[in-house]
């Protein structure tokens, strides 16, 4: 992941300069999913004195009580949460916050409403404030939060207490939102207040994409691969969470190209190849079939015959009867 060369935001300036104005900002809100497919949703005007203390107050203040207390901003990816410390990290380094604020942006006609019905609370992942005045309508900034189902009421198993009763709980959906500053995202820029709630907010784990990351090339090197039109190894791997866990502990150039091949034949396994002697990666079953391949996870017994995915493994020996390696 490159740093892009730029000047970033400044957000102490920023905190000082919305404090100002903060409250003659208007705000939109969506809903986003586990699938980072975005919803528009409103809100009552009783919920205005809350909206803002939630979403954003509390952060500004943070800044500004930390713009007087030796508060620093340092990279995501290269530092540690610590106390008065501000992470921050490039918005085109987690690919799904950038994908979903250029739906918001610029595909936002094709961006439905959120419907118990048809779309389920139970799927939602995150909730979006988008935060704009009206002499700078082009400059949004965002506050985001997760919702943890944890924190959700359904009609039909929840109840109130109202007038010293409990009755029937009236709404389709509770929800008590977070109180904590999570995501603020200004600019190119996303700051992040909870490491673990931006973490999984996004599925972005740096550390462990990077050791991937270093996975991938000595791959790429080791086998041929052919990919559709778009794609690439690097990509795919990203896009998949057990993927990328899985393959910073494969010993690359243990099995070659031609093994694996063998293998997958010995195994039943659907893997293709082109003319060229490449192995074709088409979707993300083919992606883990491969990874498996590579890390030997296949095995057929002696006893009957037959095949089964390893999912743990412990090397006894090696071939040879030496130890075990590493």
């Amino acid at each position: 992941m490159e740093t892009e060369l730029r000047d970033t935001t400044d957000i102490f300036l920023w905190a000082n300069n919305i404090d100002g104005i903060k409250k003659e900002l208007d705000v939109e809100f969506f809903l986003f999913n586990k699938n980072y497919t975005p919803y528009t949703t409103s809100f009552s005007k009783e919920l205005n004195s809350q909206i803002k203390p939630l979403f954003l107050y509390d952060m500004i203040n943070f800044v500004n009580m930390g713009a007087g207390t030796g508060l620093s901003i340092r990279d995501f990816e290269l530092s540690e949460k610590e106390d008065d410390v501000l992470l921050r990290t490039n918005l085109e380094n987690v690919g799904r916050a950038e994908t979903l604020l250029h739906l918001i942006e610029h595909q936002r006609s094709d961006i439905v409403a959120f419907s118990e019905e048809e779309h389920e609370f139970k799927r939602i992942k995150g909730i979006i404030a988008r935060f704009t005045h009206k002499d700078a309508p082009s400059k949004p900034f965002y506050a985001i939060k997760q919702i943890s189902q944890g924190q959700v009421l359904k009609g039909t198993t929840a109840w109130e207490f109202r007038e010293g009763k409990f009755g029937a709980f009236q709404a389709d959906i509770g929800l008590k939102i977070p109180p904590d500053n999570q995501v603020l995202i200004i600019n190119k820029d996303i700051f992040v207040f909870n490491q673990s709630k931006f973490e999984r907010l996004f599925n972005y784990d740096y550390k462990k994409q990077a050791l991937a990351d270093l996975k991938v090339a000595e791959i790429e090197k080791q086998f041929k691969l052919s990919f559709p039109d778009g794609l690439d190894l690097q990509t795919m791997v990203r896009e998949r969470k057990k993927t990328v866990n899985k393959i910073q502990k494969i010993e690359i150039g243990a099995i070659t190209q031609e093994q694996v091949i063998d293998y997958a034949d010995t195994m039943a396994l659907e893997l293709m190849t082109d003319d060229a002697g490449a192995i074709i990666i088409l979707d993300g079953n083919d992606l883990d079939t491969f990874v498996n391949l590579i890390n030997e996870d296949y095995i057929t017994t002696e006893i009957t015959g037959r095949r089964f995915e390893v999912k743990k493994k412990k090397l006894l020996d090696d071939p040879e009867g030496e130890p075990p390696r590493g």
